[in-house]
């Protein structure tokens, strides 16, 4: 059922007088991989959205056979984390078939909620009895109140609202519509167009938006002509319609404040390190806020998310119409402060060495930064390196080779380094 309700009622004060919030926002993460999936939960995520082989977009993430998705299933159940499956298509005449069946094993896996598109999925999965939750797709542009309660009419259980809604929007609606879920992206790339409903795809490419394709044409650079004749200059730097990358790092509190069911953040297509990176700071974030809201301070966390490869930030439409400053005109800061260059495996503590597999070009001398999900941040010098063999090399350029480094401080498995910029 659907756990919808006002913040408000969900925050108590504690022994000594302090505000603590009693239930946390879920934190939603992509994933397009089995590894991507395990670390996003690894990392902080309560429950993590993947692409089926059918019915889905974004085809070139969505590589989770049945089998895949029985797995993550099984290691979301041994961490407490959910899984949500996009079932979020528009169908055509030729995707009818095999829908009923892929929704009934995606239930008896114990998928917890199908992300829809089309009215047709919905209403066959409530005709069907099954125990998934469905959610609404962000496909379907929820900005308003009246949307929001025809799905519930419906008996859809939360509505992932289009990224086109305000905050000023949201807060009338949360306290409008009190038991609903509502999920809201906080990070990640934004369409151009309303989200999904793009054609510029179909039109240059022939490739579909709205049945996984896209071929974000709008990410392309182009010449202006007027009459038939170029007018931007051959050093002019060529126009493109991308918008910066959406981060609300800076109103997380704002959101949990007014009730906010779900943040969802963005990316099935990006790295094991992006995620990582992206799921532990909204993690820590949510976490440091739910328990002191009056003493939080917003410090570290956007530095942090600047370590993983994204685009500039804005804030996308939360505070209404964005400007010429929400877009990117110049491609060249896409570039991550530190590189991923390792992922531990194993730890010695009685001889003070890491088990580490590499991941990108590091050698002795070079400055790395240690993060997990349940420490702090930490750097050391990389003084020695072995091989599996245990003789020592000066430089790791194997990719996923597996190395040994004397470390001091206490690591983890699955904790991960990065390279610190311009220590070369």
């Amino acid at each position: 059922m659907s756990r919808g309700g006002i913040a408000m009622a969900l925050c108590r004060r504690d022994e000594n007088g302090k505000r603590v919030f009693i239930k946390k926002p879920e934190l939603l993460a992509p994933a397009g991989n089995l590894e991507k999936l395990k670390t996003a939960i690894l990392y902080g995520a309560d429950a993590v959205f993947v692409g089926g082989k059918e019915f889905s977009l974004r085809s070139a993430a969505s590589n989770f056979t049945l089998e895949d998705i029985k797995e993550a299933v099984e290691f979301a159940n041994e961490h407490g984390a959910d899984i949500h499956v996009t079932c979020n298509i528009i169908l055509h005449e030729d995707n009818l078939e095999g829908l009923e069946e892929y929704l009934l094993t995606l239930d008896e896996i114990g998928v917890k909620a199908i992300i829809v598109a089309d009215p047709y999925i919905m209403m066959l999965a409530k005709e069907l009895g099954v125990k998934m939750e469905v959610h609404v797709s962000t496909q379907m542009s929820t900005l308003n109140s009246e949307a929001i309660k025809f799905w519930k009419e419906l008996g859809m259980e939360r509505v992932v609202f289009g990224r086109e809604t305000e905050f000023k929007d949201l807060k009338v609606i949360r306290k409008k519509i009190p038991n609903i879920d509502m999920e809201y992206f906080v990070h990640g790339a934004m369409c151009i167009a309303y989200s999904g409903r793009c054609m510029l795809s179909n039109y240059y490419s022939r490739r579909d938006a709205n049945r996984g394709g896209c071929s974000q044409s709008c990410r392309w650079y182009y010449d202006i002509e007027a009459d038939g004749e170029r007018i931007n200059q051959e050093d002019d730097i060529p126009f493109s319609m991308s918008s910066k990358d959406m981060a609300l790092v800076h109103h997380i509190g704002e959101l949990i404040e007014i009730g906010v069911d779900s943040f969802k953040i963005e990316g099935r297509m990006k790295s094991v390190h992006y995620i990582a990176t992206v799921v532990s700071t909204y993690r820590k974030l949510i976490d440091a806020y739910c328990a002191d809201p009056d003493h939080f301070r917003d410090t570290w966390y956007e530095s942090e998310l600047n370590k993983a490869a994204n685009r500039a930030f804005c804030e996308g439409l939360f505070n209404g119409r964005p400007d010429a400053s929400y877009q990117l005109f110049n491609l060249r800061d896409e570039h991550p402060t530190q590189e991923f260059v390792m992922r531990v495996l194993d730890y010695d503590q009685e001889k003070h060495l890491a088990k580490i597999e590499q991941r990108n070009y590091f050698k002795v001398g070079d400055t790395v930064e240690i993060f997990s999900p349940k420490r702090d941040n930490f750097t050391f010098k990389v003084e020695k390196i072995y091989n599996e063999d245990k003789e020592e090399v000066e430089v790791a350029n194997h990719p996923m080779e597996v190395l040994y480094i004397p470390l001091s401080e206490n690591v983890a498995m699955n904790d991960m380094g990065r390279k610190v910029k311009n220590e070369r």
